[in-house]
C-alpha cells in the first residue's frame, strides 16, 4: 500500500513550481453536532496537513482516496499529517480525504475541488517518443474554453529534475497552444509529471495533469543491421532497435513478415512469426520465387514498451522468376553468337572469295584518262617491229 496522503504533496509540488493552480478545500463534518476538529489546512511547502481540536486525542488516522483509485491510510498521534511523496494521483479529478478520531465517530471529511469555469480544461492529452530521444505532447483546447485561452505545459521527468515549462511549443492556426516538442529526453524509471494550465482574460481555466511511465509511450526503433543469408535455408540475423534505457538485449520479442513478392496480391499470404532471439531460419525457402522481409520489435518482460514499434525497410531475397527468364534469354543469345562465329571461321578457312564473286568492272575514271598526246607519245615509243622477208629457192632440174 502506497504511503497516504502522496496527493497533498503532489498538489504542494505543484502550487510551487507552476503557475497557481484555482482550486479549493471544502470541508464538512460527519455528526449532527459541531466537529471539534476545526481550521483544517494544509502548509504545502513543508507537506503538512494540519488542524485544531477542542479535545485531546491520542490518535488520529488519515485517509486519502482518489476518484478512480482506492483509499489510503495513515495514523498520526498529533493533530498534524506528515506526508511522504510515493503516490501518484492526478488532481484535476479532484481528491478527497478525511482526518478520524478512533473509536468514535468523530471525523472531518474534506474535498480538493479544482477551480474554474467547467469544460476550460484541455482534453485528449497525449504523448509519445520516438528516434529514441523526441518527444511530442498534444493536446486540444477545452470545448467550453473562451476564444482567447492559452495554454501552458510543465513538466518534470523525475522528482530529482527540475520542473520544466515546454520550450517549442504547437500552435494551431488560432496561435493557440496545442502542443509541445521535446529534445534529449531521457526515460527514467519513475513516472513523470504533466500539467496544463491555462489563462484567459474572461474567467477562470481549469488545469490539467497527469503521470507518465515513459518507457510505455515510447515506439521502438526498427531492428538493426538485418541479414539475410541464403543456401538450402535462409538465416535471418539482426540487432536490437535502439533505446535510451535498456541494454538487455533480452528484453525484446520481434515479429518477423515475409511476404512472396512474386505471388498475385489478392493471393498474397503473410508468413509472420515471433521470436525472442535474434536470429530466424526461414525453412520454405524456394529459390526460384523472391521475397520481401521486415521485422519489428516490443518490449517483453522489462520497461520497455509492449506496443509493437516501427517496421524496418523491406529487404529482398531469393533469385524470382524473371531472373531464371533472364538466363534462358541470355543463354539463347549466346548460343546464337557461337554458332555465327563457328560458321564464319568454316566458311574463311575453306571458301574463297575471289573464286566465288567475280570482280565487279569499274567505270573508266574520265577525270583521271589519258590525253591523245600521252596516247601518240605511247604509241610512237612503241618497239618496232622488222618485216618480215621470206626468200624462195627455185632450182632448174635437168
Amino acid at each position: 500500500m502506497f504511503d497516504s496522503l502522496g496527493f497533498i504533496s503532489m498538489i504542494w509540488w505543484s502550487m510551487m513550481l507552476f503557475h497557481p493552480l484555482h482550486a479549493d478545500i471544502q470541508c464538512t463534518g460527519s455528526e449532527a453536532q459541531e466537529s471539534p476538529i476545526t481550521n483544517v489546512t494544509m502548509n504545502w511547502r513543508k507537506m503538512e496537513l494540519s488542524w485544531e481540536s477542542s479535545k485531546n486525542f491520542s490518535k488520529y488516522k488519515c485517509t486519502v482516496m482518489g476518484r478512480d483509485t482506492g483509499s489510503v491510510l495513515k495514523e498520526v498521534n498529533s493533530p498534524l499529517c506528515r506526508v511522504s511523496v510515493e503516490q501518484h494521483l492526478p488532481l484535476h479529478k479532484g481528491v478527497f480525504f478525511t482526518i478520524e478520531v478512533p473509536n468514535t465517530n468523530i471525523s472531518k471529511n474534506c474535498n480538493f475541488i479544482p477551480g474554474g469555469m467547467n469544460g476550460s480544461a484541455i482534453e485528449n492529452f497525449s504523448c509519445v517518443i520516438y528516434n529514441i530521444s523526441l518527444m511530442n505532447c498534444t493536446w486540444q483546447a477545452g470545448r467550453d474554453a473562451p476564444g482567447d485561452t492559452q495554454y501552458f505545459l510543465y513538466w518534470q521527468n523525475s522528482r530529482d529534475d527540475d520542473a520544466m515549462e515546454c520550450e517549442l511549443y504547437i500552435k494551431d492556426e488560432n496561435g493557440r497552444n496545442t502542443g509541445c516538442r521535446f529534445k534529449n529526453v531521457s526515460i527514467v524509471t519513475e513516472k513523470s509529471y504533466f500539467l496544463v494550465n491555462g489563462s484567459s482574460k474572461d474567467s477562470l481555466i481549469q488545469f490539467y495533469d497527469e503521470y507518465i511511465q515513459l518507457y510505455e509511450i515510447e515506439i521502438l526503433t526498427p531492428p538493426l543491421n538485418v541479414t539475410v543469408i541464403c543456401t538450402k535455408d535462409c538465416i535471418i540475423t539482426w540487432q536490437p532497435p535502439l533505446t535510451s534505457h535498456v541494454e538487455n538485449v533480452n528484453c525484446f520479442q520481434y515479429e518477423i513478415r515475409i511476404q512472396n513478392k512474386d505471388e498475385p496480391k489478392q493471393e498474397k499470404k503473410d508468413h509472420l512469426v515471433k521470436v525472442r532471439k535474434n536470429r530466424y531460419e526461414f525453412q520454405n525457402y524456394n529459390e526460384k520465387k523472391k521475397y520481401i522481409l521486415k521485422i519489428r520489435a516490443r518490449g517483453k518482460s522489462c520497461l520497455v514498451s509492449s506496443v509493437w514499434g516501427e517496421w524496418s525497410g523491406p529487404i529482398e531475397f531469393g533469385q524470382g522468376k524473371y531472373y531464371f527468364i533472364f538466363v534462358i534469354l541470355f543463354l539463347v543469345a549466346l548460343g546464337t553468337i557461337s554458332v555465327a562465329l563457328i560458321q564464319y571461321c568454316l566458311f574463311k578457312r575453306y571458301c574463297s572469295f575471289k573464286s566465288i564473286f567475280s570482280p565487279i568492272p569499274q567505270p573508266r575514271d574520265k577525270f583521271n584518262a589519258s590525253t591523245d598526246e600521252d596516247i601518240q607519245t605511247e604509241y610512237v615509243n612503241l618497239p618496232k617491229k622488222s618485216p618480215t622477208e621470206e626468200i624462195t629457192m627455185v632450182e632448174e632440174m635437168t
